[in-house]
């Protein structure tokens, strides 16, 4: 496996991880505070994630070319973190399962995407999948500040890659 194609994995499990750890600790949440409005580009915890599941729909969708293009986004967001942890999980397993099969020669190849309005743009494979992983990582950080005003403390979300800091829980993923 190419050193790109590795790294592209590991982001993917990294995300994966990330989103565990992060969602995990928003179980401790009530209900009222995950919804509760707060400073940050949306304006909730529950809207945050949620976004971040939608885009992750989004891009998946059209990085293993399923046709539903922007229609991933009528999909209803989830209501509880336990729903929405199942079903970031899902999307995690499958962006994870996506970078496995890649084969060098995929990271160049380029896809439709539809971007509404502004119509139909073709993009790379490996530059998608970047975007895709600092997008989550933006939007998380976000989420993650958010958690620090409410009573739960904000997990440790960056101790993946390093053997001395890794956390116990990312070690199933390497």
């Amino acid at each position: 496996m190419s050193a790109a194609l590795e790294q592209l994995c590991l982001m993917a499990r990294n995300n994966a991880w990330a989103n565990g750890r992060l969602l995990g600790a928003c179980l401790a949440l009530s209900q009222a505070e995950f919804e509760a409005e707060r400073s940050g580009f949306f304006p909730s915890i529950r809207e945050t994630l949620n976004h971040n599941l939608s885009v992750d729909r989004y891009y998946l969708d059209s990085l293993v070319e399923g046709g539903k293009g922007r229609a991933v986004y009528d999909e209803e967001p989830a209501k509880t973190v336990a729903a929405l942890l199942r079903e970031q999980a899902d999307q995690d397993r499958a962006l994870i399962v996506f970078c496995e099969a890649l084969i060098e020669d995929d990271l160049s190849r380029e896809l439709m995407q539809d971007r509404g309005e502004h119509g139909m743009f073709s993009e790379r494979i490996d530059r998608t999948l970047l975007h895709l992983f600092q997008h989550q990582t933006h939007h998380r950080g976000q989420a993650h500040a958010m958690l620090s005003s409410t009573q739960v403390a904000p997990p440790q979300l960056d101790e993946f890659f390093l053997e001395f800091d890794r956390h116990p829980t990312a070690i199933k993923l390497f």
